[in-house]
Formats: C-alpha cells, structure tokens, sequence
C-alpha cells in the first residue's frame, strides 16, 4: 500500500469501511431504486457502477489496514516440506521477509506510543481465554476439555493461542508484503556467521541450508557439503541423509561419530599432507602457546617431526598411535630406523655397535644415557666416532640423548593430547588399519571427500568427552587447512591424468557450535579459505563464546571480522546484538503532535476576550535502524540477515513439514533416536556426561567380580 503523507499511520481504524459502507447502500439504491435519486433506470446503472468501483478501491485500502493489524498480533503460518525447498544454481533460499528501511523502524515506534497500545497487545478475549485455560486444567470434567476447546489451533477459534514462537510478532508484521529472501551463491565465499542463543532455530537454518547445498548441481557436478555437529542432533543427521538419497547421492555420505565408532566411517587426521612438518603443526598446534607452555609447544612440535620423519622414511603413515607409541619410547624407533640406515649404507657397521653393546655396564655408560637400551647407547658411541650425515638420524639421536626424565619433562604436554586421540575404541577410527579388509568401516580423507563431492557428517559428541571431540575437531579443522592450502596451489585434481590446474569446487563447510571446535587453525580456514573454495558457515550463541574458546580479544575480532555475511537471530547477550546494530546507520521516524493555547484580550473595551490555537506539528527524531532490545526480542525462527555489503534484511524461516516418505537404514535410526533421547543444550551439558551407551567397552567380569567382593565386605563390617 503506498503511502503519501508525511506521516505514516497504519495503527488506526479503519474507517475506510464506513465509505465503504457508503458505496454500498448507494449501490443498492441506484440499481433497486434510481428514482429516489431522481435517475433514469440507465443513469442509475452507469452510477451504480461508479459507486462500485470505488467501493473497490475503498475495500482494498482497508484491507490493507486490517491485514497490517492483524500481522502486528499474528503472522500467518509459513510451513515448508524439505521437498518443496527451491534450489537455484546461483542463490540461496533464505526464507521469506523484506528489506528494512527507515519505514520499517517508524511502523516499529510507533507500535510503543500508548495510543496504539490497543492495536499491538492481545485482546481481551485472547486474555480471558488465556485465564480460563490456565484455571480449567485441574477442574473437575468436563471443564478441562472447555480448556482445550479454547487451545483449538484453528482460524475458527477467535481466542485461539499464539504460536510458541515467543518474541515480539510485530517486527516482522510491520510489513505485510513480504517476498523470498535470497543469497547470491558468489557471495557464499566471504563466509557466514549465525548467531543465536538456545533454541531459537540455528539448527533448523543449518537444515534450509545444507537441503540446498546437497541438492544443488552447478555445471552437472554437485558441491561438497562438510558438516560438523558436536553435540549431535538427530534430526539434522536425517535430514542430511534423506537429501543425499533423494539427490542420488546415497553412496558418497560418510558418517563419522564418536560415539558410534561400530558404524562410523574411519579418518586419519595425520595421515596424508604436503609437507611432512605439517604432521607436527596439526598435533602440537592443539597445545597451548600462552605463558611457559610456549616453549614446550615448540620441542613438541620438534620430537613430533622427527618421529613423522622417520616413519615416513620407513614407509609407515603417520597415525596418532604410533606417534603416541613412539614419544612413549623413541628408542625403538631410533633403533630401527639406524638399522635400517646401516644396512643400505654399511652393513659392517653392526659388527662394531654389537661390540661396543657388549662392553657397556653401568660404570661406562654416560649419565645423560642412564635408562636407554645399551644398543641405544651403543649406536650414540658408534655414531660420535664415525661421521654420518643423515638429517633423520641426526634428530632420532638428539632426541634419545637428551636425560630420560627431561625428555618425559618437555613431552608432558603432549602426551595427554595424545591419550585423548587414542583410547578405547576412538582408537579404531582415528588411526584405522589399512591393511585390515575385514573391516567393512569406509576410511576417508579430505582430498578423497573433495574429488568425490561427497557429503560429511561429523559427530564428535561432545556431551560425553568435551576434551576429545575438541580434540578431534581441531585435528579435522587443521588437516582441512593444509588440504585448501593444496588445492589453493594446485587444484583438486593435482597427481590425477589429465588434470585441470584450475579446476575447484565449491566446499561447503556447516560448523555447529564452531566456538566448540575452533582453535589457532580455524583463522587461516576463514581468512585463506575462500581462494580455494572453501565457504564456512559457523554457528554459535555469543560472541563471549568465540573470545572464552580463543582466550584473545583480538584473534576473536580476528574470527568474526572474516564473515561478510551476518545472521542474528534472538540472542541473550546485548555486546552481540550491537554487532548488528552497530553497523547500521541512524535515520529519522516523525512523530506527530497536538499543541493547543489560549491568550487574554490585553485591550479590556476590545470585543475579543481571548484568543485560541490548536496546531498539529511534525516533529524527526534520529534514531538507529534497529535497537539491540529488538534482536532480544524476536520469536524462534525468525531473524535479521546482513547481506550483499551491509544490506539489513528482516527474514523467517520455514516451519518443517513432515514428509512421510523420508526413512533411514536400521542403524542410522538407531543412531538418531539415541542421538534425540540424550541431545541436551550446551547449558545443560552437565546433565548428560557418562552416557552408558557411548562408553567404550564394559569393566571386566573378574574385576566387577572383585568389586562386588569388596562391597559385601564393606556390608559385613558396617552390620
């Protein structure tokens, strides 16, 4: 509806009904009776038809009027089947909503003036109904069920409930018009941030998102969708899985969980890299850098790539437990790798280490070497009297001459980094076996995933083992570094025949609650990320919960400044609401008022006694396009999207329809409905550690044996 006036004023009557109203008798009258308006029967016709059509015009304005206050107390329903969710080769489907404008904020103040107060709140009959719910539920029959007549969901109750949205209706009722909400797919590469606090719908954006992404062809090839989720959201991963099978894509989706290990795929974090120093900076980039610990972090990134040299030279991948078993003892690997060394470059050599073995006792050996393997100590010996240039060689014995309780002292820190990606059964699938055919458990890595376009869920069940699933995460954030960094260079078909230097794919990495997962090496994937195609969008609740995980003010600006694409739904936190508002520039609402005044007559023979005056004056007010109070404040689903260089758009999500025909194999639903009986928030994650069903293996019998024993003697003390 267009407006001319200075003034806009949607919150009133409307009392275009009564012209209305008007038309219509003069209708009647012209058609029934055109005498009584001194008309010939074809005049009165030609009249009537006049009336009518402004009639028309006065209905379509009050229309407007009707619907604008209806849209202040209740937005229609917006529901979507995944089936029905567009998918477009160059934008991405957001939901429905409009731009925001100066308009829209002068609508928004205007609903808070007490004159309109009546237009904007609930009526009396929604609050009677409401009251009378609320006291009718424990009432004796049949009262309770008045109680649910009055919750009847339907447009035929007129004191039906409000949606359970919550927030304020009005900020996305102001404007009645809305239109579909798109993102062009160019800019996807400049990354996106969702901010939104507990259940208010991230979950359910990531859903409308990774539908399109999955489905999505460009060129007849499909894109690579990466999804990690820590805390595990069942109805997420079924959603993944129905689109991958709906698109045809059912054999290139990997689930990787770590609290399923039976049926999750297998992943080697270190076992494929450009450079091999990149097998130490992925494990000793996890340990902290703050203070003291800097200096450990480094000689653990240093005996870390000299046990990655060595295995590689002796034709081993690297995996977590063999770097784990290998800083445990370096000597055997010292041992076999100078056998190695010696047997294709001097074979004698082993005559005079096993003779300088044998006259070693505890008088003659040196301190630094007191608790190593006499044929350690033996090839340190051989070595210092014959010259051997061998880098790997060189750092092995380095790092065995160094005193045994020092060397334990410097590697402390990353032994237990190396616990946490090695016990129980994670064990199994973070460093699989190769050679092992038996195990049905696809292994998978990111330049495999990538040339596939295959699709990646990533549960690190985080409810169980926050320590290792950041663990996990962080190894997977650093591997997927290294390979954009590759395919930055050389493309993803680089080593392949007839490969294409040039050729990339879009990547389409979905981060759940990334403050969770994020370390050091999240910046580059964001900052560097996107010449390689590589396009995150990383949801989280507060931008407290970036800078609590980084531990830095200024890396956490570093994060967040990376994101050229902002979506804020309701948060709790005001320092993250003004992330948004503070981009926003200020315009001017008007405001109208009455002033009114009366003067005495000076002049006492005049014939005025006084003199009166009533204006109406239009004042402007600067006020900021919207307030952090509004993002407080709005209902579930709903959001404010900063897009296209600092364009505000105002947007709702679609509500899920469900869709019978969406089913799952056996195991991905035993999976889900576990994962949806034991999915907690992360404020309540307390509540759910020590899940029985995500422990690895069961106690022994001899020692529940022996702890039943003890308990009966405790019994026997305590009668």
């Amino acid at each position: 509806m267009t407006q001319s006036h200075a003034v806009e004023v949607l919150l009133r009557p409307a009392v275009e009904l009564y012209s209305l109203a008007v038309c219509a008798g003069a209708v009647v009258l012209c058609l029934a009776a055109p005498w009584s308006l001194a008309l010939d029967p074809l005049l009165g016709r030609c009249s009537a038809a006049a009336f009518a059509a402004f009639g028309a015009l006065r209905l379509r304005d009050a229309l407007a009027i009707l619907r604008y206050r209806r849209n202040i107390r209740r937005l229609p329903r917006y529901v979507m089947t995944s089936r029905d969710v567009p998918v477009s080769q160059h934008r991405l489907f957001i939901g429905r909503g409009f731009r925001w404008e100066q308009r829209h904020t002068h609508r928004l103040m205007q609903t808070y003036r007490p004159e309109f107060r009546r237009f904007v709140e609930p009526t009396a009959v929604y609050r009677i109904a409401r009251r009378l719910e609320e006291r009718l539920e424990f009432a004796p029959a049949p009262l309770p069920k008045m109680a649910r007549a009055l919750a009847w969901d339907s447009p035929l109750n007129p004191a039906r409930p409000l949606p359970p949205v919550g927030g304020l209706p009005r900020l996305h009722g102001i404007e009645p018009h809305e239109i579909d909400v798109t993102l062009p797919l160019g800019e996807r590469v400049g990354h996106t941030l969702v901010l939104g606090t507990t259940r208010c719908g991230k979950t359910r954006l990531a859903e409308l998102f990774i539908t399109q992404d999955i489905r999505r062809k460009v060129n007849g090839q499909h894109e690579v969708v990466i999804v990690f989720d820590p805390k595990g959201d069942a109805d997420l991963l079924k959603r993944m899985y129905v689109e991958a099978e709906r698109a045809g894509r059912g054999g290139e989706f990997y689930v990787f969980h770590l609290g399923w290990p039976d049926i999750s795929a297998r992943y080697n974090a270190v076992g494929r890299f450009g450079r091999i120093s990149e097998v130490a900076t992925r494990i000793a980039g996890q340990l902290s850098s703050e203070g003291n610990s800097a200096a450990f972090k480094e000689f653990a990134w240093r005996f870390v790539n000299i046990i990655a040299r060595a295995l590689v030279e002796l034709g081993q991948r690297p995996d977590y437990l063999l770097i784990q078993r290998h800083v445990i003892n370096i000597d055997a690997l010292f041992i076999e790798y100078a056998q190695r060394y010696f047997a294709q470059h001097d074979p004698k050599a082993w005559e005079v280490i096993v003779q300088l073995e044998a006259k070693l006792n505890e008088k003659n050996t040196p301190r630094n070497m007191i608790g190593r393997e006499k044929r350690v100590v033996a090839l340190d010996q051989y070595l210092s009297q014959v010259r051997v240039y061998d880098p790997v060689l060189d750092g092995l014995r380095s790092a065995v001459r160094y005193d045994r309780t020092y060397f334990d002292k410097i590697v402390a820190s990353l032994l237990p980094l190396l616990e946490k990606l090695t016990t129980g059964k994670i064990a199994q699938l973070l460093a699989p076996n190769y050679s092992d055919l038996a195990d049905p458990r696809p292994i998978f890595d990111w330049m495999q995933i990538i040339r596939k376009r295959a699709i990646v869920y990533v549960g690190l069940d985080a409810l169980s083992d926050a320590e290792v699933s950041a663990a996990v995460g962080n190894s997977m954030f650093a591997d997927l570094v290294s390979v954009a960094g590759h395919i930055y260079k050389f493309g993803i078909d680089d080593g392949l025949p007839g490969a294409a230097s040039g050729a990339k794919v879009s990547i389409n990495v979905h981060a759940d609650e990334f403050n969770e997962l994020m370390g050091d090496e999240f910046v580059p994937l964001v900052n560097k990320g996107g010449g390689a195609g590589v396009q995150v969008t990383a949801y989280t609740q507060t931008l407290s919960d970036i800078e609590a995980r980084i531990g830095n003010r200024a890396k956490a600006g570093q994060v967040v400044g990376n994101f050229n694409n902002l979506f804020m739904l309701r948060v709790r936190e005001t320092a993250t609401a003004e992330l948004l508002t503070r981009q926003l520039p200020k315009v001017d609402v008007y405001a109208t008022s009455v002033m009114s005044g009366a003067t005495d007559s000076s002049d006492p023979r005049g014939n005025t006694a006084f003199t009166s005056s009533t204006q109406d004056r239009v004042t402007s007010t600067s006020v900021p396009l919207i307030e952090p109070a509004h993002v407080v404040a709005l209902p579930k689903g709903q959001c404010f999207a900063l897009l296209e260089g600092g364009n505000l758009w105002k947007v709702r999500m679609p509500l899920p329809a469900p869709d019978p025909d969406e089913v799952m194999p056996k195991d991905l639903q035993e999976l889900a409905g576990y994962m949806r009986r034991h999915y907690v928030e992360a404020g309540d994650w307390w509540e759910s550690t020590g899940l029985p069903g995500l422990r690895d293996d069961a106690l022994p019998a001899e020692l529940l044996d022996d702890f039943k024993q003890m308990a009966a003697v405790e019994e026997r003390i305590a009668a």
